[in-house]
């Protein structure tokens, strides 16, 4: 009786153990951050200008996906992967800049050992999703 009970209690600590590491690598991983600095309607009827700042991790992708807008960037820091379906990737560094068309799948990626810090404007239709994530 004592070893089945033993046995219990370690099986429980043993799970428990594992359950916090779990918990804590997932609030511990690095992930995308977004900040609107302006949102603001165009005199462009139903569509909206939204300036973001981006900023990723070193090692963090942000996942393949689309936007219902034309997309300007600059990247301010850092240097980031882009990539883009139907055209060649491209390593971008501070001080470069891209477009990205609506509905083009794309990816960026850091793969360097710093913060990557990119400015985002968004020329978008107006009431849809920002960001639509692809498979």
């Amino acid at each position: 009786m004592k070893k089945a009970r033993r046995s219990v209690v370690l099986l429980f600590a043993v799970a428990l153990v594992a359950g916090l590491g779990a918990l804590a690598a997932q609030q511990t991983a690095p992930a995308v951050k977004r900040t609107v600095l302006l949102k603001q309607d165009m005199t462009v009827p139903g569509r909206e200008a939204v300036m973001v700042l981006v900023e990723l991790p070193p090692g963090v992708a942000e996942g393949r996906h689309t936007h219902n807008a034309e997309v300007f960037a600059f990247v301010q820091e850092g240097t980031i992967l882009l990539e883009v379906e139907g055209k060649p990737n491209a390593t971008l560094k501070a001080g470069d800049y891209f477009y990205i068309a609506p509905g083009q799948v794309h990816q960026g990626t850091n793969t360097g050992t710093v913060p990557t810090k990119l400015s985002v404007v968004f020329v978008a239709e107006k009431g849809k999703p920002l960001t639509t994530p692809v498979q």
